[in-house]
């Protein structure tokens, strides 16, 4: 097993998922919100998918966090490093369930690639966005990502790719 670090930020702990994490990664996955990432999916699919975000850690020795806030350890959404075989580079990606609107995703986005750069020592990072998805190109941008170029994925369709500025131009 990999150790995968815990990162604190202000007000949120990206952490390892933990089994008692799926029924609120489920109810996200059955919900429109997930309309954008893959979903809906049943509670075993889901399942099934946890199983390949805690096994993205073993073959590339990164990944996502569960998101949580710093009191409490409830799952809030998922956040962090993903570059499947299918996907055109590594990306830093978000999804945050729980209290929408209140900058969790790019206060979690900018510490995952703040891990991407300083601790993995990536020079560049993107993020893969499926077309509509507003909300998340709103995120990107508001970590400095710029649209750069477009990606049909094989299953997900239209993705628009958003460049990151590089370790030495993020604040």
């Amino acid at each position: 097993m990999i150790d995968i670090p815990t990162i604190t930020t202000d007000r949120l702990t990206l952490r390892a998922p933990l089994p008692e994490d799926v029924p609120a990664f489920a109810a996200f996955y059955a919900s429109d919100a997930a309309q954008f990432v893959g979903g809906p999916m049943t509670e075993a699919e889901t399942w099934r998918y946890l199983c390949q975000v805690i096994g993205h850690w073993s073959m590339r020795g990164y990944g996502r966090w569960i998101v949580t806030l710093r009191d409490d350890n409830a799952p809030i959404g998922l956040v962090g490093l993903h570059n499947p075989l299918d996907w055109p580079e590594a990306e830093v990606g978000w999804y945050i369930w729980s209290g929408t609107g209140q900058g969790y995703a790019v206060e979690a986005g900018k510490a995952a690639r703040a891990h991407a750069y300083d601790t993995l020592g990536w020079t560049t990072v993107v993020s893969m966005i499926a077309t509509g998805n507003d909300a998340s190109i709103g995120v990107a941008k508001s970590m400095g990502a710029q649209r750069e170029d477009d990606y049909q994925h094989p299953v997900y369709g239209a993705m628009g790719v958003y460049r990151h500025p590089g370790p030495g131009g993020v604040a």
